[in-house]
Order: C-alpha cells, then structure tokens, then sequence
C-alpha cells in the first residue's frame, strides 16, 4: 500500500460560511476543519478527486493520515464526514489531530477469515455476521488497521461474543468501558438456514355435475327481483 494514498494535500481557507463551501463543492473541491490536541481549529480545502480515491481503501478510515497543510505535515485520523444526500460527493470532512501520549477511539473493521473451513459449513450450515466493525480505544502507535477473526473451528450452532476476540496489544473495546455484563453482543453465528415453505392456494373443483356457485352480483337475480321488473 502506498504511503501517498494516506498523505492527503490541503490548504488553508479563510474564506467561510456557507456560501463559500457551496463555491468550493462546484469547484470540484471540498470544505474541511482539522481540530484537537489542544490548538485552535483550522478551515481547509482538498481535492475531490484525490477525497473520494482515498475514501474508496478501507485503510483510510482507521489509519492515522498525513495532512499536509501548506506544505506541513500533521498526523491525524478522520473523524467525520459528511456526504451529499443524492449525489455521489463528499460535502465535508473532519480530521482530528493525533498526540503520540493520548488514546483515540476508532471504529475499525473485522476481517473474518477461514470460514470455508468451519466444520459447520461442511454440515450444511451458513453463517450470520452481526457486527462488522467494533470501537477500539488505543495510543496511536497500536491502532490496528483490521482486526483478524478467525473462524476456521466453527461448528453448528457456535456464537462468538465481543469478549472472545482476540485484541492485539494495547487495544481494548470501548464497549467495555463500564464492564462487559450488557455489552457482550453477538458477533458471529453458525447455524442450519431456515426453510420457509409458502403454503399454495388449494383451488376445490366443483363436484361433476354441480354447477359452481356464481359469483356474487353475477347469476339469476332473486325472484323479488325478477317479478318487480315485469312491473
């Protein structure tokens, strides 16, 4: 993976509101703030193109960035982001700054791996994914890019909890943070796919030699009726 896909080029606006973002987004650029480590926050523009490369790597959203403001770099992680509801464009980012001695929470993904190899799927069964990422807090230099699960040994009816991942060093859940009891969730589960079979209408044939029941509103009218239209 290339360093430069991290390394994200910006400049300094001073030019703010909403007018001005609106000029910038037909630009072909995009409205973003850099704030934290207790400095004061700083509006920015980048690059669209580069913007949207950079989101479509799934390292970019739990790796610590490179941004590089007038030519200076500064190491942070991208904290939000905002998108246009109906157009394919990124309407504005966040970045936070990063310190070396302070823990970041981040949302990183789970890489689910072996599970063609899982005993249960050779007895037909199929697994059920329930969480995708989870929160992590660590110092920057433990901030794993994935965490790897391993789900080779699956057997039918198996669930993993949040407690039974297996963290890399300097890495704990954040929803730990008050205590597992409540906050053990299922991750994972291996079990027999349900069959839900639609019960098919049963369409009765009239019995040879019965007429079928006309249909109402069809058919011969009632005999008050037929003598009240001689009338």
């Amino acid at each position: 993976m290339s360093t430069n896909q991290f390394e994200i080029e910006a400049q300094v606006r001073n030019d703010i509101g909403k007018g001005a973002s609106r000029r910038l987004r037909h630009g072909n650029k995009v409205p973003a703030v850099v704030y934290g480590a207790g400095e004061p926050a700083v509006s920015l523009t980048l690059d669209h193109n580069q913007m949207s490369h950079s989101l479509s790597n799934e390292a970019f959203y739990s790796r610590i960035l490179t941004l590089k403001i007038n030519g200076k770099g500064e190491k942070v992680i991208l904290k939000a982001m905002q998108r246009h509801p109906a157009k394919p464009r990124i309407a504005h980012m966040d970045f936070l700054r990063v310190r070396a001695d302070q823990k970041l929470h981040m949302h990183v993904p789970l890489h689910f791996k072996g599970e063609e190899n899982a005993p249960g799927i050779k007895e037909g069964g199929v697994f059920s994914h329930n969480i995708s990422d989870v929160e992590v807090s660590c110092l920057p230099a433990n901030l794993p890019e994935f965490i790897e699960v391993d789900l080779s040994d699956f057997v039918l009816d198996q669930t993993m909890h949040l407690s039974e991942i297996k963290l890399p060093k300097g890495v704990e859940l954040v929803a730990f943070a008050h205590g597992v009891e409540g906050h053990d969730l299922p991750v994972v589960s291996l079990h027999i796919p349900r069959i839900i079979e639609e019960e098919e209408p049963v369409v009765e044939a009239a019995a040879e030699g019965e007429e079928a029941p006309a249909a109402e509103g069809e058919g011969t009218q009632p005999a008050s009726d037929a003598e009240g239209s001689k009338e």
